[in-house]
């Protein structure tokens, strides 16, 4: 890649990963919730989740959604479905620093899984793949932007964990925290309706 692709590729990467979506607005809530230390592996798991997506992608699976534009359809209902759910556990979490059994935070393996049904994540790294790999160079410019999108996406999607944790002693209260958790639950149900759009005008 030439320097100013790669610029390019820096910007996107860090442009894309650090404005609000579900990943951000779940880590926001993790971090106010359980606090810093207990939402890394949810970190790690959105980063590792997404590089494998963007392999995926550049490797041959975008070929396969192109021809299959049913696939779309089946992600937006599937997505919804499941960010309901993870809109529900976040509105029920309660006690900062975790408290209560029933309160835990997204596991690695949870966060990774996730991106396959998180509009974003399809976009950020559908588009990531096909717009900054050269077909004769395949695999090295995959493997670029996958490095690429995880050095710049673990600090930017830190930030929002961060700033859970900094207002996290404004919420010490269980009212008030409630009330942050249903608040952050509302708005990552609002990120779904432009998927929702798009796919009834389809």
């Amino acid at each position: 890649m030439t320097p100013d692709i790669l610029v390019a590729l820096t910007s996107f990467c860090v442009v894309s990963t650090v404005t609000p979506g579900p990943n951000n607005m779940m880590l926001l809530s993790s971090g106010a919730t359980f606090g810093f230390r207990r939402t890394l592996p949810h970190i790690f798991g959105i980063s590792i989740g997404c590089v494998v997506m963007v392999l995926l992608f550049g490797l041959g699976l975008a070929g396969i959604v192109a021809r299959a534009p049913w696939l779309y359809t089946v992600l937006h209902i599937v997505s919804s479905a499941y960010l309901l759910y993870l809109a529900w556990r976040i509105a029920t979490s309660s006690g900062v620093g975790g408290g209560g059994e029933r309160a835990k935070p997204l596991t690695f393996l949870d966060a990774a899984a996730f991106q396959w049904v998180n509009p974003k994540a399809w976009a950020m790294t559908l588009g990531a793949a096909t717009s900054f790999s050269r077909p004769e160079h395949l695999i090295t410019d995959v493997t670029i932007v996958a490095f690429i999108l995880a050095i710049c996406g673990i600090p930017c999607i830190m930030l929002w964990a961060g700033g859970g944790l900094a207002v996290r002693h404004l919420i010490a209260r269980p009212s008030l925290l409630r009330g942050f958790n249903i608040g952050m639950a509302l708005l990552l149900v609002a990120s779904l309706l432009p998927g929702l759009i798009g796919t009834v005008k389809g």
